[in-house]
């Protein structure tokens, strides 16, 4: 989300930008959504999962760490799936993921429903784990994540080293405002999902989260149409451009 050095950097609130804000926000607003209204699962902070799997056999609270570590696996499991798929069906689309973790929404929700319980419990949030794992697959470069859409600490850390560079002259605003608007936006998402939580009872959250995410799966695909073709372009504007003799002044061969 930095300019690269010896690069003439592009507008600032390109595609890459809108998308990453608009996924992180969508997983701030599933994480808060699964955490208001279940015993405090944690769907997008495996950090806190770990410590609650080790420390919760210490404190004799088997079932917590059970929980926990199998929302680790569930998370991970999203995201090897969501990278499979890439791999296979959909090279190159960040709307594929966001439309598997919806995929994986709606079963957390049929589920809670039919498990009838007050509140929402285990195993639909496996589900959403699940989903979120997957939808952190949105952005990959050379094989890697490049954008991990709930990785906040990350966040939090190339932000601080962003500001410190631009503080010490060898860096500008470019190095940290894309952390800055990628932690603001999954910091709103959580709290439309805490708004939301408010007049939505237990039993209809994971509905709620289904429609937002339904609605940025729209918004991706949309999206990654248009990025699609501009991509298609500038690999056609580049190939022509290559295929041009170059008529710089000292190159050109007298025939």
């Amino acid at each position: 989300m930095t300019a690269s050095q010896g690069v003439s950097p592009g507008p600032f609130w390109d595609l890459e930008t809108r998308l990453s804000s608009v996924l992180s926000m969508l997983a701030g607003y599933i994480g808060a959504a699964a955490y208001a209204h279940s015993a405090g699962y944690f769907v997008t902070f495996m950090t806190g999962n770990t410590e609650r799997a080790i420390i919760g056999n210490f404190v004799g609270d088997h079932t917590l760490a059970a929980g926990a570590g199998l929302l680790i696996g569930c998370f991970v499991l999203g995201v090897f799936v969501a990278s499979m798929c890439r791999r296979y069906w959909w090279r190159n689309h960040p709307h594929g993921a966001t439309m598997l973790a919806t995929a994986a929404l709606m079963v957390a929700a049929v589920g809670d429903h039919i498990l009838g319980e007050r509140g929402i419990g285990l195993t639909p949030i496996l589900a959403v784990a699940f989903g979120m794992g997957a939808l952190n697959t949105s952005f990959v470069k050379n094989g890697e994540v490049s954008i991990p859409v709930s990785y906040v600490t990350g966040t939090l850390v190339k932000l601080a080293q962003g500001i410190e560079r631009h503080l010490a002259g060898g860096g500008s605003v470019r190095d940290w405002a894309g952390y800055a608007v990628q932690y603001g936006s999954f910091a709103l998402g959580a709290l439309i999902g805490g708004l939301v939580s408010i007049p939505v009872s237990g039993e209809y959250m994971l509905d709620a989260a289904v429609v937002g995410s339904m609605l940025v799966a729209i918004y991706t695909w949309r999206a990654d149409v248009r990025y699609c073709r501009n991509e298609e372009k500038r690999r056609t504007d580049v190939a022509c451009t290559a295929s041009q003799p170059d008529t710089t002044p000292g190159n050109l061969t007298a025939k």
